[in-house]
């Protein structure tokens, strides 16, 4: 351990003597990684974004879906299977069960005229299953099912066809037809982009079958359950029992997973993109421990009387190979850490922090990718000490006396 510390600190000494050529040999090392270890880390942000971006279509890891379908084709009676489906979701104890009901078309009043809103019916438990976001005000709470005019979500171009509204003012929307009344908005959605210009409504479950006597014949229902994802199986494969026996032959029950976690897809074409980007990087990280071999071997031509004057000095072989190999691992690894904070930095910049705008969770920088970032700068280090520690342990000690 001893004669390793000495190493250490000996190769320490001739880096901080050898300034210049350290800095000029190491620059490439620092930027390549830099370079690799910001590909790991913006792979974990990659992949972390997409999740979220599944989510908002199906749902957090693990989602599990319920839906029914009449097998001789009459019309389901969905409050009867919402029991059935609620009565055998009730024994998992699971705090996040929305019902999801499209092709629900509302006549809604705005400045202009009467126009046919989509609606979509959910419950409470959906914008937290989906990460719902919005541009202005807030989400479907629990409480809000009691309220005696339930509270409704509206997208961003028809909060603008409405003239753009202040929520701090209270707007309602003023709803004709069998489900009419007056609703107060509590929240806009973000739009998804410039062309987005689709006018949607969401509105709680209840509060719409308040107000009809059925759903619209062409509506159907989906029940979305956010299950623990080591439990998923057990509870999809015991629900989907509990559902059939309930429903009975007359009914055939759909069960499945609609997250992230259940496809595995997704998940391969971020690890690819990790690899390929990863791959780019290494062979930077290798072409810049090429061009530290050279310069460390014409160093070592001019250090050539010094290697010779240790070797007569009593210096062993090993001593020397371990030497001059550990001037360049120290080196590396001195690079290895510039090269990581400036990774750190630049990944912490508002430019690159747009690229993921909208991401909940923005995950801490990566160990993974600071480890990674280390080992690679190490690894060449080693690779590119290891030629020149050879020539000087092969020198022959008469011969670098004479030079």
């Amino acid at each position: 351990m001893s004669g390793l510390v000495g190493a250490l600190l000996e190769a320490w000494a001739e880096l901080r003597h050898h300034k210049l050529r350290v800095l000029l040999s190491l620059v490439g090392i620092a930027v390549s990684v830099a370079a690799l270890t910001a590909v790991v880390a913006l792979g974990e942000y990659q992949r972390q974004y997409a999740a979220e971006q599944s989510d908002r279509y199906g749902g957090r890891v693990a989602t599990i879906s319920v839906s029914g379908m009449s097998s001789d084709g009459s019309p389901m009676d969905w409050d009867r299977f919402d029991a059935q489906v609620m009565g055998a979701a009730a024994r998992f104890d699971l705090s996040y069960i929305s019902r999801v009901a499209q092709t629900v078309t509302l006549q809604v009043q705005t400045p202009d005229w009467v126009r046919p809103v989509p609606a979509t019916l959910v419950d409470p438990a959906y914008p937290v299953i989906h990460r719902s976001t919005v541009a202005e005000g807030r989400w479907f709470v629990p409480g809000d099912g009691d309220l005696l005019a339930p509270p409704m979500v509206i997208s961003f171009p028809l909060w603008t066809a409405l003239g753009s509204p202040p929520l701090a003012s209270h707007p309602t929307l003023q709803v004709l037809g069998t489900a009419g009344g007056t609703f107060p908005v509590v929240g806009v959605t973000p739009r998804e982009g410039e062309w987005d210009n689709n006018k949607q409504i969401w509105m709680l479950y209840d509060g719409y079958r308040d107000r009809v006597d059925a759903l619209p014949a062409d509506t159907g229902v989906i029940w979305e359950l956010w299950a623990p994802e080591e439990i998923t199986p057990e509870v999809g494969a015991l629900l989907a029992s509990d559902v059939r026996a309930a429903a009975g032959d007359g009914v055939e029950v759909i069960v499945n997973r609609t997250d992230w976690g259940s496809r595995p897809d997704a998940q391969n074409a971020s690890a690819l993109f990790e690899i390929i980007t990863g791959s780019i990087a290494v062979l930077i990280l290798l072409l810049g421990g090429l061009g530290l071999v050279n310069i460390q071997l014409v160093a070592m031509r001019q250090r050539i009387r010094e290697i010779g004057v240790r070797r007569s000095f009593g210096a062993t072989a090993g001593r020397i190979f371990t030497a001059v190999l550990l001037e360049s691992v120290v080196a590396t690894a001195v690079a290895g850490v510039v090269g990581i904070v400036l990774a750190v930095a630049i990944l912490r910049t508002p430019m690159v922090l747009t690229l993921f705008g909208g991401m909940q969770d923005l995950p801490g920088f990566p160990v993974r990718a600071a480890v990674t970032g280390l080992v690679a700068a190490i690894a060449i280090g080693a690779l590119a000490g290891f030629l020149p520690a050879l020539v000087a342990v092969r020198a022959r000690v008469i011969d670098t006396l004479r030079v």
